[in-house]
């Protein structure tokens, strides 16, 4: 058994009992819904059905970061109990978390000099950091050192890929990330944005695409281009989707027939609450290991 912990926060959007098996610890993000505050806890306290619902019918939640304090409460228990920590974090090109748990684990320190407090910003976001902290696990489970854990994640990170469309302008429009004009034009077009992360992990429009079925082929597409090995690529792929399972199995039916040699079936995630809260409902992502992102 390891003599360290591996932690992440909510955001990674896997499922609850996923995290639970792989002895993963998740810190929440939070978010604000109709006035009421709740933990961003991958389902659990609001189902993701009722999630979306509210926000098709006109809801718009906000979302809070992890802080110093909750950091601080996080980590501390496992301190205690004589562990050392590898905290991978949310991208640091979304929000300030990262240097929260920064500044936590300088506060943490000073009471538990003989610890090992390890960050790691991901650079990626939902199912993305997800793969990340899940490909980090296994190495975790093969009995690899916390450093040389910390080392891999930091040599690799800018190899997940992270691809994805929206199909639903309107809460973007709403969210005021799209003028109104805008939205009621790209959707009368049918036009679906094609977005991806860039290596300094933020969200960066790449191609308007008209039409669902085209921007799932362009989708599946990018995974050619840019995993490893291309069609032969023999490594895990996740997607996360926003209350639209049927086009996220779309996309993973057309990746499991182009990637036959796949580690296992494509893991279908639901975006969690607070990535939901900015990319509403009809967004479907695909996540996968290939070469080096490149702005």
């Amino acid at each position: 058994m390891s003599n360290y912990v591996l932690t992440c926060c909510s955001t990674v959007d896997l499922p609850h009992e996923h995290l639970e098996k792989r002895k993963i610890p998740y810190v929440c993000f939070h978010f604000i819904l109709d006035g009421v505050q709740y933990p961003d806890d991958l389902g659990q306290t609001i189902p993701f059905a009722d999630f979306y619902r509210r926000v098709k019918a006109g809801s718009m939640p906000t979302t809070s970061q992890v802080n110093v304090g909750q950091y601080t409460d996080f980590f501390e228990p496992y301190l205690k109990d004589g562990k050392d920590i590898l905290h991978i974090s949310l991208s640091s090109g979304l929000s300030g978390s990262y240097n929260y748990a920064i500044l936590a684990r300088e506060s943490l320190l000073a009471r538990y000099p003989e610890r090992k407090i390890l960050l790691v910003d991901s650079l990626g976001a939902s199912s993305g950091y997800g793969l990340l902290v899940d490909m980090a696990a296994d190495l975790r489970d093969q009995g690899v050192s916390i450093e040389e854990v910390q080392s891999w994640i930091e040599a690799n990170k800018l190899r997940i890929h992270h691809w994805f469309f929206s199909t639903d302008l309107m809460h973007y429009k709403r969210g005021g990330r799209i003028s109104s004009a805008s939205a009621t034009m790209g959707t009368l077009l049918n036009i679906c944005p094609l977005l991806n992360m860039n290596a300094e992990g933020k969200l960066i429009p790449r191609r308007k695409i008209r039409g669902k079925k085209q921007v799932i082929a362009e989708l599946v597409k990018m995974m050619e281009l840019h995993a490893e090995g291309s069609t032969e690529y023999s490594g895990k792929c996740f997607i996360s989707n926003s209350d639209c399972y049927s086009d996220a199995r779309k996309v993973a039916d057309l990746v499991e027939e182009r990637f036959p040699l796949l580690q296992g079936k494509v893991m279908i995630n639901s975006v969690g609450t607070v990535i939901g809260s900015h990319t509403g409902p009809g967004t479907v992502a695909l996540f996968f290991v290939g070469n080096e992102r490149k702005d």
